[in-house]
Order: C-alpha cells, then structure tokens, then sequence
C-alpha cells in the first residue's frame, strides 16, 4: 500500500503540478498564435459556464470523500471507504447526466442571449462530454487524497496535460481554416480528449491498488468493517459536501458572471462584441495563467493540508495545525513573492515574448501587486474547510464576489476605465477575501504570522526587483531578449541568496523534504 507524509504528498503533488504547469503553458502560448485574441476570446467565454456546471457536480464530493475515506481507513472500515466511493460516484454521474442534457438542449440560448455572441455556441457543444468525464474523475482523485496517495492523482493530471496539449493545437490548427468559432471549439474538444485520457489513468490507477489497501487494513486492524446502511453514508458525505459546493459555486458563479457582465459592460461602453470579447480573452487567457502560474505550490498545499489538519483537529493537536499552517503561508510567501515582483517589473517583456503583445503587459502589471494575496488563498479557504468551517469560507467568498460585480457594473460601463475597471474590480476581490480568510483562521485557531519574515521576504524581493529592472533597461547587450533573461536569472539568483541569508528557508525546512532526508 503507498501511502505518504504531509511533505511527500505535497512534494508530490507539486512536481506533477509545476510540470503541468509548464507543460499548459505551451498551448496558452501557442494558442493565441493560431486563432488570436478572439479566438481565445470564445474560448474562454464559454470555460467560465463549464466551471459553474463542474462545481454543482463534483463541488464538495471529493473533499467530502477525502475526510470519509481517511476517517473509514484510520477506523479500518474498508466497507465504509468503498461505500463512500461507490456513493459519491452514482451521485456525480447522475448529476453530470442531467447538467449535459440541458447544457445541450439550451446551448443556443446561452450562447445569444447570457453570453452575447453566438460563436460561442460551438465551444459549448465541445465542452458538453467533460461534465461526465471529469465528476467521475475528481471523485476518484477525492479517494486517493483521503488515503493519502498523491501519486495517482499525479500520474492523472500529467497524462491529462500531455494529451490535451497536443489534442488542443492540432484540432484548432485543423479546424481554423473553418473560422475563428470552429478553432475555438476544437480547441475545447482537445480539452475533452485530454480529459478522457486523465480518467483512464486515474481508473486503473484505482484497479491496481485497491487489493492492496483492503490486505493493508485486514492485516493491520484485523476487520473490514461493521456493515453500514448506504443511506448514513449517504447523509454525511452530503453534510461535508453541500456547504463546501455553496462556497465554491459562489466563486464559480462569480467567475462566470464576470465573463458576462465584462462582455456586457464593455458593451455600454461603446466596445463592440468582437473586440470586447478580444479584451476579455487577453485578460483570461494571457494575463490571468501568467499570474496563476505560482500558484502551483499553494494548490499543492491545500490538497495535503486538508486531511493533516483534519486528523490533528481530531485529535485537538493545536500545536500541529500551527505548525502545518505557518509551513504552508510560509512557503506561500517566499515561493510567490520573485514571481509578483518579476511580474510588475518585467510585465511587458514578459507578455512579448511569450504571447507577442506587450500591449497586454500593462494588465499583467496592474494585478502584479495582488499576486502575494492570491497565492495566500489557497491554504487558508484549505484550513477553514479541514476546520469545518466551509460556511465561513463561503460567506468570506460571497462578500467579494459581490464588491467584485458591483465594481465592474460601475468602473467598466465607464469608456475611460473599459477592461481595466474590470482588473481593479478583480483586484479589489483578491484582497478582500483573501483578508476576510485570514481574519477568520486568526479568530479559529489564534494563529499568527511573523511579522518579521513579511518585511524581510519585502526587502529581499524589492532588490531582486531592482536588480531586474537595472539589467533590463541596461544598454549592455542589443537584444532584448538576452537582456530579459538574464535580468530574470540575476534577480532569481539575488532572490535566493537573500532568502537564505535572512533565514526564510532554513536546514529544518530542507530536512522535512523527503530527498534531502535521504541524503543526509
């Protein structure tokens, strides 16, 4: 039976994250240059419907299926984890069912009327298939996280990436000479491919080790289980899941009504459809991957936070919830903190040469100073959800996505904000939830940040900064692009020599890694 540590997990999950990462940007660079801003436009007009569907179906299931399945394997209840399975997956698929049906029997409406183009009804259609694939899909990566195995889901999301990356680009290149809408749509059907191949691996991934945890239990706690009746399974995987799948469809509700009012709102503006729905596409498809890019390290976080933080709260280890939480910020921080400051200095270079626009640079440079609170998000809503305290995560969520629409109603119906009143209207939601998570996880577990190591990642990431900004503008080399590189390298390198004179990462943090402790 695998199963790993905290750190392993996370350790884990991070490389196949970062190389996911990596690898996804190959298609968000490349996508632009085969159908363009608009093409990318109706690509991403049509994601943020498919977000909301995906959090009514799946939503809280694999969170809720995690907690069960960890507390059935601490108990030695295989019965039960099966059950919890075997429930959570007849509840997504009959979920996905209903959601696809009617996404393609109204896909013309939405596509008209919600979405204000009708190009869009293409991408829609191409989306249809994924609900199913991936509901079953994130209920099995919800199993595998409660037993603490991060490799399968690992291995799933890098098959997925490594398909849908090739799948993305040779159907929109195939299908561009049909027009901007059909490019669009095969480039969401890649998606869907890449999907399919993502839950093959997952499934057999599950074939192949579900033997081994049942000898696993039987061998250590010597029963499998008290029968259980399907429908108290049933009940509480529905009491962790509803709460979590309101939180979280406030968000994705927000989302996908921030494509529509952006559209509509640019539209009061005096922007007409074709362009609006560009500007929307080079904020969602160029600027906004850039910026989530660091993020990879706090989603890993937040998927191994859960289960820790859940099991020390059971066992009342307060010690250890601070611990694991000053850890995750921690990290967080130094980990985030080159990228924002790269991101504001080096905006325009940075958007030229991965997407031949500087011109979007400027959009990047606006959202630069509020990358710090975004990266923060993800283990603190992970903290407030392991500490059953979903509700709160969703009314923090509910209060800024409600500032966020109401900013974008106002800022972006004005012609001199345009697309940059829906920038500050986002920045604005960053910071206000991200403040209202950490004055909620203070207030629960009376936990505290180092004020010290906020100042000293500040002064080290000014220089970086500084240094990058220097190198960059200098006149010592006629190419740009050499120039950009090494002011990156340069600042990277100052970055972590800083990082480590101040004492930000110490031999302890290095000692909790799994391969260092095997060099040692």
């Amino acid at each position: 039976m695998t199963k790993q540590s905290f750190i392993r997990g996370t350790m884990i999950l991070l490389a196949a994250g970062l190389l996911n990462r990596i690898l996804g940007f190959v298609p968000r660079i490349t996508l632009p240059r085969v159908v363009g801003a608009e093409g990318v436009g109706l690509y991403q007009l049509g994601y943020p419907l498919l977000v909301v569907l995906l959090t009514v179906i799946t939503g809280g299931i694999p969170l809720a299926v995690a907690k069960l399945v960890a507390a059935a394997e601490s108990e030695g209840n295989e019965r039960k984890a099966k059950d919890v399975l075997r429930i959570a997956l007849a509840l997504a698929v009959l979920l996905a069912v209903l959601f696809t049906g009617g996404l393609l029997l109204g896909a013309r409406w939405l596509s008209t009327e919600v979405l204000n183009d009708d190009r869009v009804y293409y991408t829609l259609h191409a989306m249809s298939p994924m609900l199913l694939v991936v509901g079953v899909s994130a209920v099995f990566r919800g199993y595998f996280q409660g037993r603490q195995n991060m490799i399968p889901t690992a291995l799933s999301q890098t098959a997925e990436t490594l398909v849908r990356i090739v799948a993305m680009l040779a159907l929109a290149y195939a299908l561009l000479p049909y027009g901007i809408p059909y490019a669009a749509a095969g480039a969401m059907l890649g998606v869907t491919i890449g999907e399919v191949c993502g839950l093959a691996v997952i499934v057999f991934q599950y074939f192949r080790t579900r033997g081994a945890y049942k000898a696993f239990n039987q061998a250590t706690i010597g029963v499998g289980g008290a029968p259980r009746r399907l429908g108290a399974s049933l009940k509480e995987l529905l009491r962790i899941a509803v709460p979590v799948t309101g939180s979280r469809m406030v968000g994705s509700a927000s989302y996908f009504l921030e494509s529509v009012m952006t559209v509509k709102a640019l539209a009061v503006a005096g922007v007409a459809v074709v362009a609006a729905t560009t500007q929307y596409g080079a904020l969602q498809g160029m600027v906004i991957p850039v910026l989530l890019l660091p993020g990879v390290l706090t989603y890993s976080l937040s998927v191994s936070l859960v289960p820790t933080l859940a099991e020390a709260a059971a066992r009342g280890d307060m010690r250890l919830i601070h611990m694991r939480l000053h850890q995750s910020l921690r990290l967080a921080l130094v980990t985030g903190a080159p990228f924002a400051v790269l991101m504001y200095v080096l905006a325009e270079p940075i958007c030229y040469f991965l997407y031949n626009d500087a011109e979007v640079g400027g959009m990047l440079k606006l959202m630069a100073p509020v990358a710090i609170l975004l990266y923060f998000q993800g283990p603190l809503q992970a903290t407030l959800q392991a500490l059953d305290r979903p509700g709160t995560a969703l009314l923090n969520t509910f209060y800024g996505a409600a500032i966020k629409l109401t900013l974008i109603y106002v800022l972006a119906t004005q012609p001199q904000f345009g697309i940059y009143g829906v920038l500050a209207a986002i920045n604005v939601n960053i910071a206000l939830v991200t403040i209202l998570h950490w004055n909620s996880v203070v207030r629960l577990v009376k936990y505290y940040f180092p004020i010290g190591d906020l100042l000293k990642t500040a002064v080290v990431g000014a220089a970086a900064g500084w240094l990058a900004h220097e190198i960059y503008l200098g006149e010592w080399h006629p190419s740009p692009l050499a120039r950009f590189l090494a002011a990156g390298f340069a600042a990277a390198a100052a970055y972590l020599v800083g990082v480590a004179a101040f004492g930000l990462i110490d031999r302890d943090d290095l000692g909790r890694l799994p391969f260092w402790k095997r060099r040692k």
